[in-house]
């Protein structure tokens, strides 16, 4: 090692500052890389030590019974299976869509009087902060859409690919695991678990953790270890924080 770092300088040395500088450049790309391979583990491993993984409420009591799966599988999943939008459980003549719609957004109107097809409204947003004016519309209605807190391919992975069609119908319509949220957010988030996508809002990202684990607590769903450590620095964050409640 001696031997090549003093290779090293003799050739850095004996270089013009043109070759110099590419040599920096070069360098401080490789020291850049290595960082990036170690910085992940070492982060993980330094919230352990020093206390961020540990989170106190019935959120984290409950994440904490939920069972680690860190071999899950997205085969033969189809979106379709989850009946999404397919059911009228309180048999009011609207899909899902438009009871999440109603229950989330404010200064409402309907299509005719007696309709529960929401015309428009407004959203406060949880996963931007922002303020957004649904009107229904072909090039308007997609700004707001409803989201499953808990992906249904994240259920799928964890679980659900070994329901019943009729218990897959039950999550893919349960209000308990939906929200109207900012359209580009909804498509942003994707199937990403908390592992791998939060809310912007930083502000919500408690409650949002929060319904994820109180959604997989009720499916008895299972997490990834990445996942649970995601959530639980969350939860860090926020002491005592508690499970929605299941209205």
């Amino acid at each position: 090692m001696a031997r090549r770092n003093a290779h090293f300088r003799r050739r850095f040395n004996a270089s013009g500052p043109l070759e110099r500088v590419l040599i920096l450049i070069v360098l401080a790309a490789a020291i850049g890389v290595t960082i990036g391979l170690l910085l992940p583990q070492v982060s993980s491993d330094a919230a352990k030590i020093t206390g961020g993984y540990t989170a106190t409420g019935s959120a984290a009591d409950t994440l904490n019974a939920l069972a680690v799966d860190d071999n899950q599988s997205s085969s033969g999943y189809d979106r379709d299976s989850f009946g999404f939008r397919t059911t009228d459980v309180d048999g009011n003549g609207c899909d899902v869509r438009d009871d999440v719609l109603a229950r989330d957004l404010t200064d409402i109107t309907y299509k005719y009087a007696g309709s529960c097809v929401v015309e428009s409204g407004t959203l406060a947003d949880p996963y931007t902060a922002q303020t957004i004016h649904f009107v229904r519309g072909r090039a308007t209605s997609a700004k707001v859409q409803i989201d499953h807190v808990v992906a249904l391919e994240n259920a799928w992975q964890s679980g659900a690919r070994d329901w019943s069609t009729a218990k897959r119908h039950e999550f893919g319509n349960d209000p308990y695991n939906l929200l109207a949220v900012d359209g580009p957010a909804n498509q942003e988030k994707g199937s990403a678990s908390a592992a791998y996508w939060l809310p912007t809002n930083a502000d919500y990202r408690c409650d949002y953790v929060a319904r994820q684990i109180g959604v997989k607590d009720k499916y008895q769903l299972t997490v990834t270890s990445q996942e649970k450590d995601a959530m639980l620095a969350v939860l860090h964050t926020c002491p005592g924080q508690a499970v929605p409640a299941d209205e």
